[in-house]
């Protein structure tokens, strides 16, 4: 763990895809720590990253564990809130994501125990406490908001603020260094990271690659890589290239930027090209 601002904790999760030997512990995780309780931000990718982290809370503070925020629905930022269930507290998503873990949830499950086993893979928890828009939870002395956001990186993307420390949590609306993976609307996130920007704040953490960047400059790759996307999808399009043709050659010029480049970004040309070729 690291404390990246005065208690707010945030452990770095390693730039790659799910394995046994990573335990889905692949996204950056952590909690804040107020005067009364705490409030973990994202819960981890399996029920034994949560129960990792789950130690390290009880190791930094006695303080309960009153707020379990799921910053959205992909397995790797939450499928370990069920190492938080003795905790007894409010599971905090999207009101959009109680829908988006009933189409996906067990797909998701069943995905991780072939990886990782039964034991260790992790279960479908669903938020106790929806975000519609904006809310605020309390742990004492220190207020942190949340924002429901619009389709972006997801369609259930929440983002959080603690204005005590000027720190920016915006979970996978912002990925540094690591490949984003688009699972959204390309043009939704272009937007939801212009509103971002707006936010004042020192700070921010990603939802993968380092612990902590400045804000508002730490986004100036993504927004690069999403408007090169953007431009580029488009451009195939109306030149009547074919998708294959189109993830051959969209983007390559980022290609040497991001780690994980070769296994995403095909994935992200063909999402962005059915988003993108009703346009035309």
């Amino acid at each position: 763990m690291e404390e990246v601002a005065a208690g707010i904790y945030v452990r770095r999760g390693v730039d790659e895809d799910v394995t046994a030997r990573n335990e889905d512990g692949i996204a950056n995780i952590g909690f804040v720590v107020g005067r009364d309780s705490v409030a973990v931000i994202d819960p981890g990718g399996s029920l034994i990253d949560g129960q990792r982290l789950r130690a390290t809370i009880r190791q930094t503070t006695r303080l309960p564990i009153r707020h379990v925020v799921m910053s959205h629905v992909h397995p790797d930022h939450i499928f370990g809130a069920a190492a938080f269930g003795e905790d007894k507290p409010q599971f905090v998503g999207h009101a959009r994501l109680p829908r988006a873990l009933a189409l996906r949830g067990e797909y998701y499950r069943k995905r991780l125990e072939d990886v990782l086993g039964k034991d260790r893979a992790g279960s479908v928890v669903t938020p106790t406490m929806l975000v519609q828009d904006h809310l605020e939870i309390d742990l004492g002395g220190r207020a942190l908001a949340l924002t429901a956001h619009g389709i972006a990186h997801t369609d259930c993307d929440l983002s959080v603020m603690d204005r005590t420390t000027g720190t920016l949590l915006p979970a996978d609306l912002l990925f540094v260094r690591r490949v984003p993976a688009l699972d959204g609307s390309l043009k939704g996130w272009l937007k939801e990271l212009g509103a971002l920007k707006g936010v004042q704040a020192q700070r921010a953490v990603p939802g993968h690659g380092p612990t902590s960047v400045d804000w508002p400059a730490g986004v100036q790759d993504l927004e690069r890589y999403l408007s090169t996307l953007l431009r580029e999808t488009q451009e195939a399009i109306t030149k009547g290239m074919d998708l294959d043709a189109a993830v051959k050659t969209v983007a390559q010029g980022e290609r040497s930027r991001w780690k994980l480049f070769d296994d995403y970004n095909g994935h992200n040309i063909t999402q962005a090209f059915k988003e993108l070729e009703w346009d035309q």
